[in-house]
C-alpha cells in the first residue's frame, strides 16, 4: 500500500513500442483488445517466443542485455527495448516492418533482383533465401549474442549483399550462357568456391553472425517486352530446331538400322552358303571314308580277330604259367614252413627234455648231498675221525708186530688179480687192457 506521501511512477515507453506491446498481446491472446492504452503504472512485461531474441539497454547503467526465447521478461525503471527496423517485401524496401523479438531462424526470405547480361538483357530474378543466426543461444553468452543486433536493418544488407554479387557475375555472362547454367552462377555467385574449387555449402556475415545456407531461384523473367518475345521466340525456335534434329536423327538412326539389318541379312546368307558348301563337301569325305571302310571292313575284321585271338591264347598261357608258378611257390613255402615247425617242435621237446633230466640229476643230487648230509650230522664230526683213524692204526701196529717189509692187504670181497698184476711189472704186451 501507498504511504500518505507517495504516488504510482509512470513508465513511458516510445509510442512504437507501445503499439509493438499491444499489437503482440492482441496476437498471442487472438483476440482484438479495446483498450487503447496500457495502464503506465504497471510493470511492464514481455513473452519472447521460441527461437528469438530481444535486446534491452539499461539507460542507468549504460550496458545492453540479450535475453533468448521462450522467456517472460520485466523491464527495471531505467530499461527500454531495442526497436529494430527491418526491410519488407519483395522486392526488398527498407522500413517496412518494426519488431522487439528478433527471430533467430531458421527463415526465409524472398527478394526480386533486376541484373544485366553482357550483350545487355535485362532479366529480373526472383530468389529466396534461408538463413539463421549462428549463436550460443545462452543468456550466459552476452558478448557473443550482442552482435546479432550490430546490424539493425541485417534483411535489407544481406540482400543488398547478395544482390551485388549476382549483379557483378551476371554482367560478364551472356544472356544464352547465362539461361544454360543460372543456377550454378547465381550459387558460385553468392557462396564462393573453396581452394579445390568446389562450391561452398553457406555464406557467413561476421558482423552480425547470419549465415545463409541455401538460395533457390523461383524466377526468371525479362525485364523488356522486346526481349521476353526475343526469347520466346528463340525458345520456340529452340524447341523447334530440338524437335528437327530429334526427328532427323530418328530417321537417321532408322535407317541405319535397317542398312545394318540387311547387311546383316546378306552377311547371313552368304554364311549359310558356306556353311552349306562345309557341309557337302564334309558328307561327301564321309562317303569316300565310308566306302573305303567298308571295303577293307573284312579283311581289318578278320586281321583283327586272329590276331586278337593269337593275343588272347598267349596272353592265357602266360596267365596259366604264372599261376602254376605261385602255386609251385605256395606248396614249397608250404613245405619249408611245416618242416621248420617240425623242427622247431623237435628242438623244443628236446630242450624241454634235457631241461628235465638236468633237473632230475640235480634233485638226485640234491637227495644224495642231504642224505649225506644227514648222516654225517647224526654220526657226528668226531665219531667219523675216530673211525677214519682206528684202521689204519690199527694196521700198522700188526704190521709192526710181524715184523714185514712190503706186503698186501686184501679181503675176500675184493681179490687181487695177481696175473695181470705180474704181467703189468714186466711189461707183456696187451697188459692192462
Amino acid at each position: 500500500m501507498l504511504s500518505p506521501y507517495e504516488e504510482l511512477w509512470e513508465k513511458d515507453l516510445p509510442n512504437i513500442v507501445e503499439d509493438l506491446l499491444l499489437a503482440d498481446a492482441d496476437q498471442s491472446s487472438g483476440i482484438s483488445s479495446s483498450r487503447s492504452k496500457r495502464d503506465k503504472t504497471r510493470v511492464v512485461t514481455y513473452q519472447i517466443p521460441h527461437s528469438a531474441a530481444v535486446q534491452i539497454y539499461d539507460y542507468k547503467e549504460k550496458k545492453p542485455r540479450v535475453v533468448f526465447g521462450p522467456d517472460l521478461i520485466m523491464l527495471g525503471p531505467d530499461e527500454q527495448f531495442t526497436v529494430l527496423s527491418l526491410s519488407g517485401s519483395t522486392p526488398k524496401v527498407p522500413k517496412q516492418l518494426n519488431v522487439i523479438a528478433l527471430l533467430l531462424g531458421p527463415r526465409f526470405s524472398t527478394d526480386v533482383v533486376v541484373v544485366e547480361t553482357a550483350d545487355h538483357a535485362r532479366l529480373s530474378l526472383k530468389l529466396s533465401y534461408n538463413w539463421h543466426f549462428d549463436v550460443p543461444r545462452d543468456n550466459k553468452e552476452q558478448a557473443s549474442a550482442a552482435t546479432i543486433f550490430s546490424v539493425p536493418d541485417f534483411l535489407g544488407d544481406f540482400c543488398k549483399a547478395i544482390a551485388s554479387r549476382v549483379r557483378g557475375s551476371v554482367a560478364q555472362r551472356t544472356f544464352d550462357d547465362f539461361h544454360k547454367h543460372s543456377a550454378e552462377l547465381i550459387r558460385t555467385a553468392v557462396f564462393g568456391k573453396d581452394d579445390d574449387g568446389t562450391v561452398r555449402s553457406s555464406l557467413r556475415f561476421r558482423a552480425n553472425n547470419l549465415v545463409i545456407t541455401n538460395i533457390d531461384i523461383q524466377s526468371v523473367e525479362p525485364v523488356d517486352s522486346k526481349t521476353r518475345d526475343a526469347l520466346q521466340k528463340s525458345v520456340q525456335l529452340a524447341i523447334e530446331i530440338t524437335t528437327k534434329s530429334q526427328e532427323a536423327a530418328a530417321r537417321h538412326d532408322a535407317e541405319k538400322r535397317e542398312q545394318e539389318a540387311r547387311g546383316q541379312l546378306e552377311r547371313q546368307k552368304i554364311e549359310d552358303e558356306a556353311d552349306a558348301e562345309d557341309a557337302r563337301r564334309n558328307l561327301l569325305e564321309l562317303q569316300s571314308k565310308s566306302m573305303v571302310v567298308e571295303s577293307t571292313g573284312q579283311v581289318t575284321a578278320e586281321e583283327n580277330a586272329r590276331s586278337a585271338a593269337a593275343k588272347i591264347e598267349g596272353e592265357a598261357k602266360v596267365k596259366q604259367a604264372s599261376q602254376l608258378a605261385e602255386a609251385t611257390t605256395i606248396v614249397s613255402g608250404n613245405k619249408l614252413r611245416l618242416l621248420r615247425e617240425e623242427q622247431s617242435a623237435d628242438i623244443d621237446y628236446q630242450r624241454d627234455l634235457n631241461k628235465l633230466e638236468i633237473s632230475k640229476a640235480k634233485d638226485l643230487a640234491d637227495i644224495e648231498a642231504t642224505k649225506f648230509k644227514s648222516v654225517v650230522e647224526s654220526i657226528g664230526a668226531e665219531s667219523l675221525q675216530r673211525i677214519a683213524e682206528s684202521g689204519p692204526a690199527l694196521q700198522k701196529k700188526m704190521l709192526q708186530g710181524l715184523g714185514l717189509k712190503s706186503f698186501v692187504i686184501s679181503d675176500g670181497s675184493t681179490p687181487i688179480n695177481l696175473f695181470h698184476s705180474a704181467g703189468g711189472q714186466i711189461g707183456l704186451p696187451g697188459a692192462g687192457k
